[in-house]
């Protein structure tokens, strides 16, 4: 049995288009892993504080003192405690929503997700080994006029090499937003490539 996490960015919620294509990737995830178990994140509903000075001191204050138990980690040791994660974000302002952002400054905690050796190169401490961005564009960033203005799936990628993530992939549409383009057609595709993607992941 392997714990899946699914990190749900969606701001849109059930009418955003990123949404549709993680429901149908995890659902047919699930009919070929029926002994694996789900759990959703859905960061619209939890809220997370940035790490404004207070909560940042905290969070400085309790590593200190070696306490990984607390509270203030609990998102960190779901995170580490995965064996696959799936992360579902709109393209937004050639990133991602701030809520992803804020979850990723909440689980990057040094002795939790990943650590730094004695030649200060970090090593990932969770369980992880694959970790999954699907996501939907508006334009088409695949061009090689415009790869170098996507951020949100390059940031993602870095990290798993920080947190020790061996294998990132992303699912993605692209062109949504494009008048030339018919969105549900594109919407479809993306499906017919999660249907393949899921086989291995």
């Amino acid at each position: 049995m392997a714990e899946i996490l699914f990190v749900n960015a969606c701001v849109r919620e059930e009418q955003s288009r990123t949404l549709k294509l993680a429901r149908h990737f995890l659902a047919r995830y699930g009919e070929l892993h029926p002994e694996d178990v789900i759990t959703e994140r859905n960061l619209m509903r939890d809220r997370l504080q940035p790490l404004y000075r207070e909560n940042l001191e905290e969070e400085e204050a309790l590593l200190a003192a070696g306490r990984l138990d607390q509270p203030m980690f609990a998102t960190a040791r779901q995170f580490a405690g995965a064996d696959k994660v799936v992360i579902a974000a709109p393209f937004w302002e050639l990133s991602f929503p701030a809520i992803l952002k804020i979850y990723l400054e909440r689980i990057s905690v040094v002795g939790v997700v990943f650590r730094y050796n004695e030649h200060g190169a970090p090593v990932g401490l969770g369980r992880a080994k694959k970790l999954l961005l699907i996501t939907t564009r508006g334009g088409d960033f695949s061009l090689p006029e415009t790869q170098w203005m996507e951020m949100g799936a390059r940031q993602l990628e870095a990290l798993c090499a920080l947190y020790g993530i061996p294998q990132f992939q992303c699912l993605c549409a692209q062109g949504m937003d494009d008048v030339r383009n018919d969105p549900a057609q594109l919407l479809e595709q993306a499906m017919g490539r999660a249907e393949e993607l899921v086989k291995d992941f």
